[in-house]
């Protein structure tokens, strides 16, 4: 490990974006900037951007005839690039040392933490239709977090090593890790741009090379981050960003010889499937592909009848309804006790008068449009039940 450390920044800016503020102006200015610009969103495959005939338009959620730009959906022959570039990168990327690696990502998150950072919220709330509050601590600061708090566990994990007994310089025990024999498919969700920014820089890190298939619905802001790792010096080939069929993903990266491992954060019945097709074709892989997904739950909140009320009706409402509960961690339901519930109800029906619905660029706005019109549809089906 040498002396290298992962650095600690000291006495960062606190951001406010309250009335008045000079962040509230920059994010406004940006927000207008981007709101009034097209732009192509390209596939990234080898470190060259990629463009098809098959053009698909990028809306707003709350507004879907205000087009964002366009990505460019691939085939059967994109998909195949993509395995060939991760492959060709992939001995470089894991002879680097681990500590060149790792300034990359650190150099992202300064990237995304300083001159990025109005940019990214303003992306966040227009094309995944967050509040405000929910672009800046996810599009940015969870971001930021994971780059680098990745960089300090891959950190301690190399710093792991065997003990040596005391037996007179003859023996000394070392471990060395590899990455894994083959490449990365990270598929990555909608609600969250953190998610989407972590799942294929986390194996990346560590030495794999990925490729990414981002939700269809976001390639806006998996663009940018795309844009914010090129910048911080990510070699070519080692992430390669795909905008390609689920068919074409299923037959050609998920039955390849050479997939190693899959990051996976969506919907149960899509890692159920990828979980069966893995099993279908596990004596055609070259080594057994690590498998890390998560899916949708049903959170609950347990309420003490010595809680403080303010603070729990708080929690509820900020729990249940903030970015439109479209979060596995949305809380679903809650278990309270008979002899606070009335005043808790109470407080609870109010903050429900005070929120406010519409689009995100009216920064009061506390909800905002669901996703697309399939999550507005099966919503839709639940309320008229």
């Amino acid at each position: 490990m040498g002396n290298f450390r992962v650095p600690v920044p000291k006495n960062e800016p606190v951001y406010s974006y309250v009335p008045g503020s000079p962040e509230r102006a920059k994010l406004t200015k940006e927000l207008n900037r981007l709101k009034n610009t097209q732009i192509d969103a390209p596939m990234v495959i080898g470190g060259q951007e990629v463009k098809t005939s098959n053009e698909v338009a990028m809306t707003t959620p709350h507004d879907r005839k205000h087009i964002l730009g366009h990505y460019f959906k691939g085939g059967k022959s994109e998909v195949e690039a993509a395995v060939d570039a991760a492959l060709k990168a992939k001995p470089d990327w894991e002879a680097m040392p681990w500590e060149h690696r790792a300034s990359i990502f650190l150099k992202a998150a300064d990237l995304l933490a300083g001159p990025y950072r109005y940019e990214m919220n303003a992306a966040a709330m227009l094309a995944h239709d967050k509040n405000v509050f929910q672009a800046e601590i996810d599009g940015v600061c969870e971001l930021v977090d994971f780059f680098r708090y990745n960089v300090y566990y891959a950190e301690q994990i190399f710093d792991m090593q065997p003990g040596n007994p005391a037996c007179g310089g003859a023996m000394w025990n070392r471990m060395e890790y590899r990455p894994l024999e083959g490449f990365v498919l990270a598929v990555t969700p909608f609600n969250f741009v953190s998610i989407a920014g972590n799942l294929p820089t986390a194996p990346a890190i560590m030495g794999n090379t990925v490729i990414w298939k981002p939700a269809s619905s976001v390639v806006y802001t998996a663009h940018l981050i795309m844009q914010i790792l090129h910048e911080a010096g990510l070699p070519d080939g080692v992430i390669n960003m795909i905008t390609a069929r689920g068919s074409d993903i299923g037959e050609l990266i998920l039955k390849s010889p050479n997939l190693a491992g899959i990051h996976f954060t969506g919907s149960t019945a899509t890692f159920h499937t990828m979980w069966r097709v893995v099993g279908e074709n596990i004596k055609n892989y070259k080594s057994y592909p690590r498998i890390v997904g998560e899916t949708g739950g049903k959170d609950f909140i347990v309420v003490h009848n010595s809680a403080d009320l303010h603070s729990t009706a708080a929690a509820i409402s900020r729990g249940a309804y903030e970015y439109q509960g479209q979060k596995c961690s949305a809380a679903s339901r809650a278990y309270i006790p008979k002899s606070i519930w009335p005043k808790l109800k109470e407080i609870l029906i109010a903050h429900a008068k005070e929120m406010k619905m519409g689009d995100p660029d009216d920064l009061s706005c506390f909800v905002n449009a669901v996703i697309d019109k399939d999550a507005f549809e099966s919503i839709k089906l639940y309320i008229d039940y």
